[in-house]
């Protein structure tokens, strides 16, 4: 009995360490520790979803499917938290076959054991499984399957009214949306620039109490701006009492986004006097309300304010963005520069800001040079290609203009309706 309880003793102090290393990211500890459990004691159902979220968490499959056989001689896959586990450490890990293969293995699935397997599909971009799925289950469904499917649909390119039409199902299923079904919801109202949808949910957060909630104000800060309702935006974001980053920065967005680039720059002076440290999406915001107003020499301060005074990584988004500001100033060599001295990978976004901004100033030298750098960047776009032949054509120069359009039949490039190259017979 003394061994038996001394055992049990140990056990339970490892499993709490075993806890405290996954929840606090310390995983290979995590790992090593389940090792010394396993060589030393017999292991209870309660360490295999620590170590297996440890696997999942550092993407080692290969010890995931050691546990895992671990699990199946100790005849524990009837457990759904272990079950659910292996489904979502696969996943993680990429092993998608795999966590389908555990998945029909278990003899009793759960709904937990469901959402896991959705849940892998969804995140994976594969909704169109997750959807499959679904209509097989034969459990009831609860919020967080519909939860899994409404973000999955989100975050297609065309997903938003389908995504507006699962959370329609799961109402009339009976189930109430939750935090998380709101925040899921919220890029689809964006998508489709549905006011009444965000003016629903936000009336049903506070209803139901979920308004106070930090992420969700901020994303309904955004979604409003986003739709063009600034004073709603505005509203809510007075009313939170704690305001992060997140809440500034969908703020500072939503003004730039419709212009008001005076109003945006303001609120960043008062983002800094609250001591509320900016982040890269903050001056994404900034240098877009820069651009909007044409203040080129103030987007290039707030570019040399986010790289040396707050040490923020510098993406292609900003560069591009502050390409744009530039482009748009008619400060097309200057732009150029830019893009020759750029750290990280030249993308379309940047030639293309360049490009469009040659055909406002008549440019035709620089955009010979963005429109051949677009034309390996997305051979496919046969937007370029017209652009370019205009630029020439507004030039005089037709017969450039018409070999741009020779190059894209040769390139089999489509252009799309409405691209018509009549301009270049009208300038004959």
């Amino acid at each position: 009995m003394g061994s038996y309880s001394s055992n049990y003793l140990r056990l339970l102090s490892f499993t709490k360490q075993l806890t405290s290393h996954v929840n606090h990211g310390r995983h290979d500890q995590a790992l090593s520790l389940f090792h010394h459990i396993h060589s030393s004691l017999s292991l209870d159902p309660f360490v295999f979803p620590l170590a297996l979220k440890s696997c999942a968490a550092l993407r080692r499959p290969h010890l995931g499917a050691s546990i895992h056989a671990l699990a199946l001689k100790a005849s524990l896959l009837s457990n759904p938290f272990i079950a659910c586990a292996l489904v979502d450490m696969y996943g993680k890990c990429g092993s998608f076959f795999s966590a389908r293969q555990v998945f029909d293995e278990i003899p009793e699935r759960t709904v937990v054991v469901w959402n896991a397997m959705i849940s892998v599909y969804t995140h994976s971009s594969n909704v169109a499984k997750a959807l499959e799925l679904f209509e097989r289950m034969d459990v009831m469904p609860n919020a967080s399957t519909f939860n899994s499917i409404i973000a999955g649909l989100a975050g297609l390119e065309d997903g938003s009214f389908k995504a507006i039409l699962f959370y329609r199902q799961m109402q009339d299923s009976g189930l109430r949306p939750n935090l998380i079904t709101l925040l899921a919801l919220l890029p689809s109202c964006v998508g489709i620039a549905s006011l009444n949808l965000i003016k629903e949910i936000h009336g049903y957060s506070v209803r139901n109490d979920i308004d106070p909630h930090p992420q969700l104000r901020s994303g309904l800060v955004e979604a409003y701006g986003r739709c063009g309702c600034l004073e709603n935006a505005h509203r809510i974001f007075q009313s939170m009492k704690e305001r992060d980053v997140v809440a500034w920065s969908s703020l500072i967005s939503a003004y730039a986004l419709h212009g008001e680039a005076e109003t945006a720059l303001k609120i960043f002076a008062q983002m800094e006097l609250a001591n509320v440290r900016p982040d890269g999406i903050t001056f994404l915001g900034i240098l877009k309300a820069c651009s909007h107003a044409g203040l080129a020499d103030e987007a290039r301060m707030y570019f040399s304010r986010m790289r040396n005074f707050y040490g923020v990584e510098v993406t292609s988004d900003h560069y591009s963005a502050l390409v744009d500001v530039l482009s748009r100033a008619g400060k097309l060599y200057e732009a150029y520069e830019v893009i020759k001295q750029m750290p990280v990978k030249v993308t379309a976004k940047a030639w293309g800001a360049l490009l469009g901004a040659c055909r406002t100033y008549g440019e035709v030298d620089l955009a010979e040079i963005a429109g051949r750098a677009l034309f390996e960047i997305e051979p496919e776009n046969a937007a370029n290609f017209v652009l370019l032949g205009r630029i020439y054509a507004s030039a005089g120069r037709h017969e450039e203009a018409q070999r741009m359009r020779r190059e894209m039949d040769e390139r089999g490039v489509k252009a799309a309706p409405g691209s018509s190259w009549v301009i270049y017979q009208n300038s004959c």
